[in-house]
């Protein structure tokens, strides 16, 4: 039985604290909350970053990291959650890879370990303490989280795919040494 408490409290302090996270960094780019710049300022900054339309992508990531991480920290639609947070962290991951890991050089490091702990809860589901648990599971259903994983992971491929199309097709800045 204590163990049983202790491992429901254990995933009640990880979907409040990644949740908590989660919401902050998407509340930055939909609000301009926590000095973020706001969804103009992002989409902008995400053209730039390769993302078409900016705006749009602004918007799905936000949505992504700040609805998931609600919903995380709820215990709510946990599967549905879990992975649309990964989804967005995936690509942020992709953004930050070319710096290599570590996040002190602008590494992926941060936002890998956001997504892959919300992958992890949304997998292993919410535990007792949770609106999942309060609605008896309706939403954390099997079929949810393969659906949920599977749409997210199709999607985050394809603007994956889409942004670094549209990088590579870019013309490369002119050396000014060469001029």
């Amino acid at each position: 039985m204590f163990l049983s408490i202790r491992k429901d409290v254990g995933l009640l302090a990880l979907r409040l604290g990644t949740g908590g996270v989660l919401f902050a960094h998407g509340a930055q780019k939909l609000f301009g909350a926590f000095g973020g710049h706001g969804l103009m300022a992002t989409g902008s900054a995400m053209e730039q970053m390769g993302f078409r339309p900016g705006r749009q992508s602004a918007l799905a990531a936000g949505l992504g990291e700040a609805g998931g991480g609600v919903l995380l920290a709820l215990g709510l639609a946990t599967p549905a959650a879990g992975a649309a947070a990964a989804g967005a962290m995936a690509g942020a991951v992709a953004v930050h890879a070319p710096a290599g890991f570590f996040a002190m050089s602008g590494g992926y490091e941060y936002p890998a370990f956001l997504g892959f702990v919300a992958a992890g809860l949304g997998i292993a589901g919410p535990g007792r303490y949770s609106l999942d648990h309060v609605t008896c599971h309706v939403l954390d259903r099997p079929w949810v989280v393969g659906l949920a994983f599977t749409g997210s992971a199709a999607a985050a491929a394809a603007v994956i795919g889409r942004r670094m199309a549209a990088t590579r097709a870019e013309p490369a800045a002119p050396d000014p040494a060469s001029a």
